[in-house]
């Protein structure tokens, strides 16, 4: 007798559970899967700017301590180089921090640690004001020495050192006041529409320049012979008359400005994503623009009413910062930077074969001259283009 099909006790699933499990469980959704996907691309994205942050840190660390190293050699070689054949080993390293007196106090505490202290910290705020204005306005030609602020600080720093020398920090507050006139007048000449175009800017900035120009060179005309002599050393842009005072102005304008400068951060990361967007995250644009514009202007005037206008620094740190670190972090690592370049060019200056003793400016401008031309032209073929 033929055997019946019972689907109660042969029924495969019943003996199978995964089987069962795999039928009975309920599809998912569209929604529910595109939600998982979100997730798992949320959570890579996470991942990978996390470690993209984590390499960038390691990386500015690592350009940082060389820096440092590189700016510590530096001070050593300005510090020992030249006029110490007859100062004993022993009294060097004292006469640094002005424990002798006699000849190792006159040439090392006097003239050597002055004139190198003041061309390391006269660096770091070129660099600093130069990495500021192209980190806010976007534009690697809008730095203060492009733009007419270092002239602004000039022709006022000028003016005090021919007619009122004798004034306790008058040239730094003439400079100063130089420098934020001319912001004053560069923004409201290159307004457009209610905005600032930088393009103007950076033109009605090399015109003002040329006016300060003139009004130095008409100042000339006025002045006695040994004030003239004295000021057109100065303009160059040289640290050879370096005196503790002046390294006690820029230490303090470095302190301030990078102070300022590290409250405006969050700022500027905001805005470099755009004025509509820095405004929905709550950021007050047009404080914080003005903010940047003046410690910049403070930090190249500064520098400049001790040292004169060393030309070039500032357009060349943030983009060697930019190109070693990235856009985030190059303002920090212009100090450095600026720092390097002004001090090596001050040691080449002192001791370069065929070349000394020149104006630190001098070599300044040897090195920005030719990037400046290359620069124009680069923005030339991009507009053209």
């Amino acid at each position: 007798m033929p055997q019946t099909h019972d689907p109660q006790t042969h029924d495969p699933l019943k003996h199978d559970p995964l089987k069962h499990d795999a039928r009975t469980r309920e599809p998912k959704t569209p929604r529910a899967t595109s939600r998982d996907t979100a997730a798992e691309l949320r959570t890579a994205t996470v991942a990978r700017l996390r470690g993209a942050h984590r390499a960038g840190v390691r990386r500015a660390t690592a350009v940082a301590c060389v820096l440092v190293l590189m700016l510590a050699g530096l001070l050593v070689t300005s510090v020992l180089l030249g006029g110490v054949e007859r100062i004993p080993v022993g009294d060097i390293l004292p006469a640094a921090f002005g424990m002798r007196t006699g000849l190792a106090d006159y040439v090392i505490f006097r003239i050597r640690m002055p004139r190198a202290l003041a061309a390391l910290l006269a660096g770091a705020l070129f660099g600093l004001s130069g990495a500021l204005y192209q980190r806010l306005i976007r534009n690697p030609l809008a730095t203060p020495d492009i733009v007419g602020i270092s002239a602004g600080a000039g022709a006022g720093a000028t003016t005090m050192l021919l007619f009122a020398p004798a004034v306790p920090y008058g040239t730094s507050l003439a400079g100063l006041g130089g420098a934020f006139v001319l912001v004053a007048m560069v923004l409201a000449l290159s307004r457009r529409g209610g905005s600032v175009d930088t393009y103007r800017m950076v033109l009605v900035g090399i015109g003002l320049s040329a006016v300060c120009t003139a009004y130095v060179n008409y100042l000339f005309t006025v002045a006695g012979q040994h004030s003239i002599a004295q000021v057109m050393r100065w303009l160059v842009g040289s640290v050879n008359d370096a005196t503790w005072e002046g390294v006690s102005t820029l230490a303090g304008a470095l302190a301030v400005c990078g102070l300022c400068t590290a409250l405006l951060d969050r700022s500027l990361g905001s805005m470099a994503l755009g004025d509509q967007l820095a405004l929905g995250l709550g950021t007050r644009v047009g404080a914080a623009r003005i903010a940047t514009l003046l410690v910049g202007a403070a930090a190249a005037a500064l520098a400049t009413s001790v040292t004169g206008p060393i030309g070039f620094v500032s357009l060349i740190s943030g983009p060697i910062a930019v190109r070693l670190v990235g856009a985030d972090r190059s303002v920090a690592l212009a100090v450095p930077i600026g720092a390097v370049i002004v001090l090596g060019a001050d040691v080449l200056a002192q001791h370069g074969p065929l070349i000394s003793p020149v104006p630190t400016g001098v070599l300044t401008a040897l090195l920005g001259a030719p990037y400046f031309v290359w620069l124009i032209l680069r923005r030339r073929q991009g507009a053209t283009a």
